[in-house]
This record gives C-alpha cells, structure tokens and sequence, in this order.
C-alpha cells in the first residue's frame, strides 16, 4: 500500500515538514482547514490508526505533542484540536488545528486557498515555537 504520505515520508513529494524523527514525520496540510493544520503521520504504512502497532501508537502523541504546543502558541486559538478521520488516505495520520470550537475541525466544510507562500508562512511561525 504505496499512499501519497509513503511518497511525501521517501521525499519523493515536497511538503512543508515541521518535525521528523525515526518513526513519525509532521508537515503542513496543503488543503488546511484552519491555518496552522499540521498533519502527523507515522512512518509505517498502516491504514487504520487502531491497526498501528501499540508502541507507536503511545509514541506517537508524544511526537505529536511539542507540535501542538507550537500550534497553540502561533495561532490565535482556545487550543489545538486533534482529530483522527482517516478516509482521506489510506494511511493512518492525525490532523492538529488551532480551534476556538468543535465547529472549527468541521471537516465538511471547504477548505482554504493557501498558497506555497502561505504554506512556508505559517511553518516559519510553527519552528519558531518548537
């Protein structure tokens, strides 16, 4: 199962990174809902998050963490949300988003028209906070 985020995590595909480590790698929604949409992927290609090995499923809101304090620091927001769909890929990943409501990780709702410029905007101001 060869997914869009298995080619983003060989570097086949840019993407605007905001972590990395061994096992996970974080980088911005180029369809965000909300600016600052961060997704976290695990490195391993698994479909479903509850299919994800338990160790890595421990570690990876440990990743995840610092990320969402970056997010809550470099957005205007009440907190950073976290939220799990997986219809999109198959690949399980979370989505962090700068929420002021429930209403905010509305995933039907259209999603914003963000540029490249924007896209190197809002990782500049999540690096600055991590």
């Amino acid at each position: 199962m060869s997914s869009i985020f298995s080619k983003i995590i060989a570097g086949d595909i840019p993407c605007h990174k905001i972590a990395e480590n061994d096992n996970f790698i974080a980088f911005l929604d180029i369809t965000p809902i909300r600016m600052g949409h961060v997704l976290v992927v695990p490195k391993v290609e698994v479909d479903k998050i509850f299919d994800v090995d338990n160790r890595y499923l421990s570690e990876w809101l440990v990743f995840a963490k610092p990320i969402a304090k970056a997010i809550e620091l470099a957005f205007p927001c009440n907190r950073c949300g976290i939220s799990v769909v997986g219809l999109e890929v198959p690949h399980a990943h979370m989505h962090l988003v700068p929420i002021n409501s429930a209403d905010d990780l509305n995933f039907t709702r259209q999603k914003l028209s963000v540029t490249s410029d924007d896209l190197k905007e809002v990782r500049l101001k999540l690096l600055q906070h991590l």
